[in-house]
């Protein structure tokens, strides 16, 4: 993962309705949620969690596809695994042991809902 991509994860992630609204989806699996849903889940208005949503799609932290009329939004786990690598590539000072457990977790839970 390049720099920009992760800032803007990051950026996209550092708004706590889009921080909810990003578990929501995760926890959702891959079938996803409409923005409608997600909404509801989080007691928001369905205008607002769009514009959310668009920003965490826009930062590749989810995808969306059409489902008649309306638009399903669903976690990008590839992004994920990749932020999650990203912060670790070169962690604990070259010692790779330290982290393996951590990584190893992201590997086995990538696309499984609730995972970590």
């Amino acid at each position: 993962m390049e720099v920009n991509s992760a800032l803007g994860a990051f950026a996209a992630l550092s708004q706590e309705t889009r921080l909810w609204a990003f578990r929501v989806l995760v926890q959702a699996g891959p079938a996803g949620l409409s923005a409608g849903d997600v909404a509801d889940a989080l007691g928001s208005r369905q205008n607002t969690m769009s514009s959310h949503l668009k920003l965490l799609n826009s930062a590749g932290l989810i995808t969306s596809r059409r489902d008649g009329r309306q638009v399903i939004y669903s976690a990008n786990y590839d992004t994920v695994k990749s932020l999650v690598f990203f912060l670790m590539d070169d962690c604990c000072a070259g010692n790779a042991g330290v982290c393996h457990s951590s990584a190893a977790a992201v590997e086995s839970n990538a696309g499984v809902p609730g995972g970590s």
